[in-house]
């Protein structure tokens, strides 16, 4: 978890400096498979506080990246995608005055998307622990899963306490929404809209680490 921290918090500095932040999934899928995905990481609760720590150096023994770096590698993590088959139209925003950093793209399938966070793992930009293989869609059988994640607590539980609070208020959202309408799911930890084509997943992230709530979720279309 620590190689994954320092890795993955030089795309996500904030990861690093602060444990009130959010984390927002989300997938909209076509009935045809074809769908746009994006990811936010929002900590503008706490803007006040990391724009005091980017005028340092170091915060818990750790180098706070420098704006430009920042912007450099999530820049990188855009050409990888770009370059991914089945991906385009990859679009990055950087807000430093609220500290919201969003990338969103669209796909052919779904499993585009499992395939570029593979190659942002080969180029280092994002931890080896980082999932990878997360969704997968069956169009013939009507079916799109979310599947299960591995559990980080051992690795959470050889932390240090300064390591371990960058998870306390720490929240992730997951939102897939859908051009047909779902019939079931596996996972009633989800919401399901009232039209019955989204689905909605709010847990905290030391939560999902820890496996109290779990993520996979099997989905059927009418």
């Amino acid at each position: 978890m620590k190689t994954f921290l320092r890795q993955f918090a030089m795309l996500f500095l904030l990861l690093l400096l602060t444990s009130c932040f959010d984390i927002v999934d989300k997938v909209s899928v076509k009935a045809d498979g074809t769908g746009e995905y994006t990811v936010i990481l929002n900590a503008s609760k706490s803007k006040t506080r990391l724009a005091s720590i980017s005028k340092m150096e170091t915060v818990n023994g750790k180098k706070v990246p420098k704006k430009s770096e920042i912007e450099s590698k999530i820049n990188e993590a855009a050409r990888i995608f770009k370059a991914t088959p089945g991906i385009s139209n990859v679009k990055t925003t950087m807000d430093f005055d609220n500290y919201i950093i969003k990338l969103s793209c669209n796909f052919k399938k779904i499993e585009n998307i499992n395939a570029g966070l593979e190659q942002l793992k080969a180029k280092n930009i994002v931890g080896k622990m980082i999932p990878t293989q997360i969704y997968s869609q069956n169009i013939a059988k009507k079916s799109f899963t979310r599947n299960k994640i591995n559990t980080f607590k051992s690795d959470y539980d050889k932390m240090s306490t300064a390591d371990r609070e960058i998870f306390t208020n720490a929240k992730y959202t997951s939102i897939l929404q859908f051009e047909n309408m779902i019939s079931s799911q596996s996972n009633s930890s989800y919401s399901l809209s009232p039209n019955k084509k989204a689905l909605k997943l709010d847990a905290n992230v030391l939560d999902l680490i820890l496996q109290k709530k779990q993520i996979q979720n099997n989905i059927l279309f009418q």
